[in-house]
Order: C-alpha cells, then sequence, then structure tokens
C-alpha cells in the first residue's frame, strides 16, 4: 500500500510536468482521483496548524453548526461557504454523535461490542439529500466525507476513512487529526490500541493558489 510520501512525490511529479487540471473557477489543479494510501505522516504538502487543529477538534466536540462558535477567529473559508445564518453541515462533531444524524458514532460503538468481526461498522457522515441540503439559505457546504469504516483486527482497531473530495494543503491535515482522535476515542472506549489508519479520497488535489507549497518542496 502507498504510504503518505508516495503520494507527495506523485504530486511534485504531476506538478513538473505540468499536469493540470481546470476546475470550475478557471483556476488550475492537481489531482489524484481514487487515492488510497497508509497515513504514516500528519501532512502531505504543508505542514499543519496544530493551533487551529485543536480550535477545530474543540469546536467539532461542540456539534455546533455555526462558524462562530470556532474558538478564536473563525477562518474566512468557514465564513465564505456558511449560510446566511452562519450554519454549515460540515461540523464532523455533529455528523458522527448527534441524534438528528443518526448516533453514529454509538451504533458503530455497540456494534463492534456485539460482534468484533464484523464489517457494518461504519460512521456514515453524508446523506442523500446533500444534493440540496448543500446551498439551502445562501450555504456553500457540501461535506467532504462520505464515511469511516473501522475494523477490529489482531486486537487493533483500524480506521479506514473515505471522502469525496480532499483539499491536500489545508484540508488533509485538518481532516486526518479529527480521523486520528476518532479512531483513538473509539478504540479507548472499546479497550484497544489502534492500527492503522487508511485514507481514501475520490480526489485528492492541490489548488494552483497552493502551488508554491510544492515549490518549496522541490528546492528543499
Amino acid at each position: 500500500m502507498q504510504k503518505i510520501n508516495d503520494i507527495r512525490q506523485n504530486f511534485i511529479e504531476q506538478y513538473k510536468n505540468k499536469n493540470f487540471v481546470i476546475d470550475r473557477t478557471g483556476a488550475k489543479t492537481i489531482e489524484i482521483i481514487g487515492a488510497t494510501f497508509k497515513v504514516d505522516e500528519d501532512w502531505i504538502i504543508r505542514k499543519p496548524n496544530y493551533d487551529y487543529v485543536d480550535r477545530e477538534l474543540n469546536w467539532y466536540e461542540s456539534q455546533s453548526l455555526k462558524v462562530e462558535d470556532i474558538p478564536g477567529e473563525t477562518p474566512t473559508i468557514w465564513k465564505q461557504i456558511s449560510s446566511t445564518k452562519g450554519e454549515i453541515n460540515s461540523n464532523y462533531g455533529w455528523c458522527v454523535w448527534s441524534e438528528e444524524n443518526g448516533n453514529q458514532y454509538e451504533n458503530v460503538l455497540k456494534e463492534l461490542k456485539s460482534n468484533p468481526n464484523s464489517r457494518r461498522a461504519v460512521m456514515i457522515y453524508n446523506r442523500p439529500n446533500m444534493h440540496s441540503d448543500f446551498n439551502r439559505d445562501g450555504m456553500n457546504d457540501f461535506i467532504c466525507t462520505y464515511s469511516n469504516v473501522f475494523y477490529i483486527r489482531n486486537g487493533q482497531l483500524i480506521s479506514h476513512y473515505l471522502m469525496r473530495s480532499n483539499d491536500v494543503v489545508f484540508g488533509f491535515c485538518n481532516d486526518v487529526a479529527w480521523a486520528k482522535y476518532i479512531q483513538e476515542k473509539l478504540a479507548k472506549d472499546l479497550n484497544l490500541d489502534c492500527g492503522d489508519l487508511i485514507w481514501t479520497a475520490s480526489n485528492l488535489h492541490v489548488y494552483e493558489r497552493h502551488f508554491k507549497f510544492i515549490e518549496k518542496l522541490i528546492e528543499e
């Protein structure tokens, strides 16, 4: 299985070869479709902002759908995609813990306690009506995570995290922090050690405005 550095080198080579895709805004992107790899580092192109990672995790724990509840200064991107009421869909804590979204965490915990060999231990983040929910009240937030599937094998909790769309430079770092957080929490509740975190992104990409970070890696 590929690891983080394999993905990193893929993006570097695509950049050198000018293998660009034009997105809906007319900007260039570099993408990998159907990327699957083992998470053995916290970043691919740019190291995380750990202060913001902690703030976002605190917000997820609150389950608030209001971007103004993110501790500290609300990032511009959240303001841009929120509704006229300042709400979004993608509070991942809400997605896994809320009754409104089907008590995903509790379902997985119960499933693995009753059947440790299960293949049904899946937290479902997205929903069919996201095609209309993503832009309600002026919002632009089509949840990027599909689901998170868990397996108990050889006494360890393995996590397979699946995403629709994943920005490598900023989004990936924050998403990995959340995926590790929820894997560690579930492992603790099951009295297990954490195993591998396996990542699948249907579309893993770098935006043109972030090409400078690839250039920095090449220089180094």
